[in-house]
């Protein structure tokens, strides 16, 4: 008999702050009352798709979070997380039966927008949705920061690092697209799997072994001078991760540590490649989600009282609003009672005790629907 799945109370109250903290962050770094097209092509914002003003078949567009809200309440949308360089598409030529409530004015399309399957609610080299009923493996997406496609984590042909919160990922097919990027990944990245790793220990051990005999040939210091008249033609750092040579498997995805774009080369010539390559953006560490997230906090924290997740009931009517509000607000507090009680008697709770909590809820609801509440 397997043993039964257990939960702390510790896990659930934890969840349950981080799932709101995350959703806080990706919907405070954007407008959730205006429009953004008058921004133009916003650095960095939460996007839409709306299945039932542009479905599958039609041209992609993708809607700014005032516009879901506002103009697409009750439609059925894919939440695409957040994108780069975008103009909102709510109302133009692409919605031949929808007007912008927030700004109707706008061109008939924005042709510096990039578009993908994700628009049309399916993600990752599968090409499936998120969630996906058919799919009962436990899996995490993660999105490529360059396509910015969300993958699962067992189609990156790579294995997943400890902390992935706190690092970018760029897919096997950006990578191969751009091949430059393998020289500073042979650097730079998170080590990979585990024969990569001997392919590394393998390198270093030969070019230990190399330096070696060149020190027992050549035992005279270079001049000064000549150092200096080197280090100027090496001041190119990608030449100078040429020099050192490939080290790692030019397969799968690959991750990368905090604060790694920092280490880029930013000469001209380098500068010129990304350009061309449409990835200057990677100079740029405040194009990170994390600096985003960040930012949505801190925007947050200076309007106490502000919860972007409350914009959603500014469609509603008074009396609608108000059950929603006294509802919720009474669920989380007998629920955090409810697990309260495990924690004093120091027992754990259940997937059984969390389905007992709801279908007293459940019961609870129909008592309360059985007479009529009103509110003036």
């Amino acid at each position: 008999m397997c043993e039964e799945q257990t939960v702390s109370l510790v896990d659930v109250l934890e969840e349950d702050e981080e799932l709101e903290e995350e959703a806080s962050a990706v919907l405070a770094g954007s407008d959730s009352d205006h429009c953004s097209y008058p921004q133009g092509y916003v650095k960095r914002q939460a996007l839409y798709a709306c299945n039932t003003c542009t479905p599958k078949g039609g041209e992609p567009a993708g809607v700014c979070l005032a516009c879901s809200y506002k103009c697409h309440e009750g439609h059925d949308l894919f939440e695409l997380y957040t994108k780069r360089n975008f103009r909102c598409d709510c109302g133009n030529r692409k919605f031949t039966e929808l007007q912008c409530k927030l700004h109707p004015e706008k061109d008939e399309v924005n042709s510096l927008n990039k578009y993908s399957h994700n628009f049309f609610g399916v993600y990752c080299t599968c090409s499936r949705p998120y969630p996906d009923p058919d799919d009962q493996v436990e899996d995490e997406m993660i999105q490529c920061v360059v396509c910015e496609d969300w993958l699962h984590g067992r189609h990156l042909g790579c294995v997943v690092p400890d902390c992935v919160e706190l690092q970018e990922m760029i897919c096997e097919s950006c990578m191969n697209k751009n091949p430059f990027l393998w020289t500073y990944a042979a650097q730079l990245a998170v080590p990979g799997t585990a024969v990569q790793l001997k392919e590394e220990m393998r390198a270093e051990e030969s070019n230990t072994s190399v330096a070696a005999k060149e020190e027992k040939v050549d035992d005279v210091i270079e001049p000064t001078c000549k150092r200096s008249r080197e280090d100027a033609v090496l001041s190119c750092r990608f030449e100078e991760l040429q020099v050192l040579g490939q080290k790692r498997a030019q397969s799968g995805a690959v991750f990368w540590p905090p604060a790694w774009r920092s280490s880029l080369c930013s000469c001209s010539t380098c500068q010129e490649r990304l350009s061309e390559a449409g990835l200057s953006f990677l100079l740029d560490e405040s194009d990170t989600v994390l600096a985003y997230e960040n930012k949505g906090k801190n925007s947050e924290q200076r309007q106490p009282g502000h919860d972007p997740l409350m914009s959603a009931l500014d469609n509603l009517n008074r009396v609608q609003q108000l059950e929603i509000i006294h509802g919720y607000n009474d669920m989380k507090t007998e629920l955090k009672d409810y697990l309260q009680r495990f924690a004093t008697e120091g027992k754990v709770v259940t997937p059984d005790d969390i389905r007992q909590f709801f279908d007293q809820q459940s019961r609870k609801r129909r008592r309360v629907d059985a007479g009529s509440f009103y509110c003036t």
